[in-house]
């Protein structure tokens, strides 16, 4: 039985590349100037945006007989989540949808349990994942790291604490990156990607105290991981 509906766990051009070469290899289409591949990018996926993917999804394919919709988006709110269980549990006839993300860590069990994980043979966490804003934080003195919660916790207005959330959710993605490429030979990278995976959880709660969370991950990440 072939798999309809995928996540793909890398930045979000690579995964792009790989299921638009999936769709080349398994059904022939090429992405190129063809109205049945659609590639829609997000940086935060919202409910809005999943109702807008589950319309286009729902719709037939306008050339052939299959259609491939592929959505890169940095995460997706639980509650957006939500709203693409049904269509990424049972997508119509010819349709295969992808939901790329850079990390599968908020990715809610639910909708994890209606998909495949699909990688490709150049898709893995490298240094190269790892963002400038991780590494400078895993080299940082613990007063340095102090000073940069200060900083991300002190959002003068709405816009300005989703960007700092935005922002310690980039580092809590590059310090697992940096962890996985430790391999499993040391004894404490399970139990911090353990806590990374419960932190995460919690950031992307929007009434989520991240002064606690960061100051937690802060206490659990050693220096010089990178």
């Amino acid at each position: 039985m072939q798999h309809h509906a995928f996540v793909i766990e890398t930045e979000a051009e690579k995964g792009i590349e790989v299921a638009q070469a999936w769709a080349k290899k398994e059904l022939g289409m090429k992405a190129q100037a063809n109205p049945d591949v659609v590639v829609m990018r997000y940086g935060l996926l919202s409910v809005e945006d999943a109702r807008r993917v589950t319309e286009l999804a729902a719709g037939a394919p306008f050339a052939g007989e299959h259609k491939v919709v592929i959505i890169a988006a940095s995460r997706a709110y639980h509650e957006a989540q939500n709203a693409l269980l049904k269509i990424f549990e049972e997508p119509p006839e010819g349709i295969y949808l992808f939901l790329v993300l850079p990390s599968l860590g908020g990715l809610l069990p639910t909708l994890r349990s209606r998909v495949q994980i699909l990688n490709g043979s150049h898709v893995g966490r490298t240094t190269s994942n790892i963002p400038k804003a991780a590494e400078e934080y895993m080299k940082a003195t613990r007063e340095k790291r102090s000073a940069l919660i200060k900083k991300l916790t002190s959002g003068r207005d709405e816009e300005e604490r989703r960007e700092n959330r935005e922002a310690a959710i980039a580092i809590l993605n590059g310090i697992e990156a940096a962890a996985y490429n430790e391999g499993f030979t040391k004894p404490f990278i399970a139990e911090l990607l353990s806590d990374i995976a419960v932190l995460r959880t919690h950031l992307y709660d929007r009434s989520a105290p991240v002064k606690m969370i960061l100051e937690h991950l802060s206490l659990i990440t050693p220096k010089g991981l990178v």
